[in-house]
């Protein structure tokens, strides 16, 4: 696996696909890039798709320092040039939403067009920046910690159509390991109000109607500021990319044909 190094970040990544487009896939908070496998077939017939491993992620090695968007951004900047397959597609979801908004401000020339699901500007919404505490101080319970973390990620019609097994599955997939913390520190503290002016590549903003980790008005907000973005709602809580798999990539890949 290719690896670039950013400050005291050693960031691995996956190449798929040969497509003759690069698509690079930016993950949110937790474990990292595994979060798109379920997608992956439904891109690499026209994209050669990037899977970054952020700091925070299971994989990627760094020094532990608070995370700052500054730095996640800079590393996807720096895996685009690595690949040297630019300028790319940018999607990033919840957190990687905020990445790749921030990615493509910083260096507009890499990026093709822009896609940012379920993302924000910051946690100036009182619920938003109550529920990432309450996430945060659930960090001694690991039960607790995955269970909040299932409760909030999916609407209740998707939890009860998987069923318990699934439920109970998915409780415990998300711990409290210390780069998930980190990237929840971060939730907490990040604003991208001043590179949002700077984002020229065409965006299409996602939100998600039933959003009880980022309300979607949140979203909507992050769409209202991207001058010329498009926007897309679906009906489902925070993790679209699992509750309607089909229906994202498809409007994903709609939007990116356009280019």
């Amino acid at each position: 696996m290719p690896a670039v190094t950013v400050d005291t970040a050693r960031i691995p990544y996956r190449i798929v696909g040969d497509g003759p487009e690069t698509l690079l896939l930016v993950h949110g908070t937790g474990p990292g890039s595994g979060m798109w496998d379920h997608l992956l077939d439904g891109f690499t017939d026209r994209y050669t798709v990037l899977l970054p491993e952020l700091s925070g992620s299971e994989t990627a090695e760094d020094d532990g320092a608070e995370l700052t968007v500054d730095t996640l951004a800079a590393q996807v900047n720096a895996v685009i040039e690595d690949a040297g397959r630019g300028p790319v597609h940018l999607v990033g979801f919840s957190l990687g939403a905020v990445v790749a908004t921030a990615a493509a401000a910083r260096r507009p020339e890499q990026v093709r067009r822009l896609v940012a699901a379920a993302g924000w500007i910051n946690a100036d919404d009182e619920y938003l920046r109550n529920m990432m505490t309450v996430w945060l101080a659930m960090a001694g319970d690991p039960a607790a910690f995955g269970r909040y973390a299932t409760l909030t990620a999916f609407s209740r019609g998707f939890l009860n159509r998987i069923g318990r097994e699934a439920v109970e599955a998915n409780a415990a997939f998300m711990q409290p390991t210390p780069g998930t913390l980190r990237h929840i520190a971060l939730d907490l503290s990040l604003d991208i109000t001043d590179l949002l002016p700077r984002v020229q590549a065409p965006t299409l903003v996602i939100g998600c109607g039933q959003d009880a980790t980022i309300p979607v008005e949140n979203t909507r907000r992050l769409h209202a500021a991207i001058a010329g973005s498009e926007y897309a709602e679906f009906d489902t809580g925070h993790v679209v990319v699992f509750e309607q798999a089909e229906a994202f990539t498809s409007t994903v890949r709609d939007f990116l044909a356009a280019a």
